[in-house]
């Protein structure tokens, strides 16, 4: 007898099944790195008295998702994944929709949380359905060809929002997110069967919800895991955040900032590809410890270098970039691991166990960024120095961490 999910999988073609994987990831990291460019508009246009202020409009929507994530999985886990994931991108597209209409920060803000709640979705809900056909290595394998779509949307996605700015304001940017949110909808509705059978669902009550996050919390393997991804979603959270001031105000890099940061995210992108070739004969957890190590040595020459002064001026722009692309790099090879590590023996309650992960690790790296985003005071010097820590303490739990 033929298992049911091999039939489903067969129905659509792996590549296909990998290409809407990467769209709906690449919504999320085009919601982040698209505001990129707006974000003087959005600063003049509603908090000029503060111009950092405009930084939350990626944090708000961070922190919405967050939110989101403690929602999505468990109930994806009892109504199955498909109609979890087409309700979200409905959501996200209605707050998308409430932000071309914001007149105050406050609303743009509100929005934008809305909009993460509704992001928070497709994002948990898609690496459950992958847990649903893969496990382990494979998992990882796969996972990593998403990632790898999630680290090369940066490339274009500044420059994609700088032309829609450039014709329709920053407000044109939302409905953007609106197409997006309607093509990713209709590819899940149309083309993907339900990965989740009926006879494989939890019932949707409180006592199953409690017993299911009880179990997921209380895995040592799931506690150390999410913790190093909080870190590695934090130090990353906190470049984005800083970005557009960084590349601008900093380095002098204005009117090519879109092009630096799409560069600088194709070099990136290659760690995924890596990963991808590598994780089966090299395993996970090898890889990960590697990458963060790597992490260490490399921000902590950097630390040394923007802290004392140390560089000439020809060499400071090179010197950081070299630098971001190395924090792009890592999360290419260590986020898909960790997320099959977290999950592999969590495959019978994968909604709630990615929507714990997720929800925890992206709220953690909310707090890691906001403030470090906030602190920037015209130089790389708090950013590089949150991402020595973060990668510091990210090694040393991982020694703790096995492959399963």
């Amino acid at each position: 007898m033929t298992d049911p999910i091999a039939r489903q999988v067969r129905r659509q073609p792996l590549p296909e099944f990998i290409a809407m994987l990467a769209l709906i990831f690449a919504v999320i990291a085009f919601s982040i790195d698209s505001m990129l460019p707006a974000l003087p508009e959005i600063a003049a246009a509603l908090t000029s008295e503060d111009v950092n202020r405009a930084q939350l409009v990626l944090t708000a929507f961070v922190g919405g998702m967050g939110l989101g994530l403690l929602v999505a999985g468990p109930v994806s886990d009892s109504l199955g994944r498909k109609s979890v994931i087409v309700a979200g991108f409905a959501l996200y597209a209605a707050a998308a929709v409430a932000a071309i209409f914001a007149d105050t920060l406050e609303h743009l803000l509100a929005a934008r949380f809305v909009q993460g709640l509704g992001a928070a979705a497709p994002r948990i809900v898609a690496l459950a359905m992958v847990r649903d056909l893969y496990q382990g290595r494979d998992m990882a394998r796969i996972t990593s060809f998403v990632m790898m779509i999630f680290i090369l949307v940066p490339a274009v996605a500044p420059s994609i929002g700088a032309v829609v700015i450039h014709f329709v304001g920053w407000r044109g940017v939302f409905g953007s997110f609106v197409v997006l949110a309607l093509v990713g909808s209709l590819w899940m509705h149309l083309r993907r069967p339900e990965t989740l059978p009926p006879e494989r669902r939890q019932r949707l009550s409180l006592r199953n919800l409690a017993a299911s996050a009880a179990e997921v919390l209380g895995n040592r393997q799931v506690q150390l895991v999410t913790l190093v991804m909080t870190l590695g979603f934090g130090q990353m959270f906190a470049l984005l955040s800083s970005a557009q001031q960084l590349f601008v105000d900093t380095y002098g890099k204005g009117q090519d900032f879109p092009l630096w940061f799409a560069a600088m995210a194709l070099l990136s992108g290659s760690g995924t590809v890596l990963n991808a070739r590598y994780v089966v004969r090299l395993g996970m957890r090898r890889i990960v410890v590697m990458a963060y190590r790597m992490q260490v040595v490399v921000s902590g020459v950097m630390t040394v270098l923007v802290l004392g002064d140390l560089l000439p001026e020809a060499l400071r722009f090179p010197a950081f970039f070299f630098w971001a692309v190395s924090v792009f790099f890592m999360a290419g090879v260590t986020f898909g691991n960790l997320y099959a590590m977290a999950l592999q023996r969590m495959g019978h309650v994968a909604g709630m166990a990615a929507s714990v992960i997720g929800a925890v690790s992206t709220f953690g790296a909310v707090l890691i960024a906001a403030p470090v985003g906030l602190l920037f005071d015209g130089t790389a010097r708090p950013i590089v120095l949150a991402t020595l820590v973060c990668s510091g303490l990210a090694a040393l739990l991982m020694r703790r961490v096995h492959e399963v």
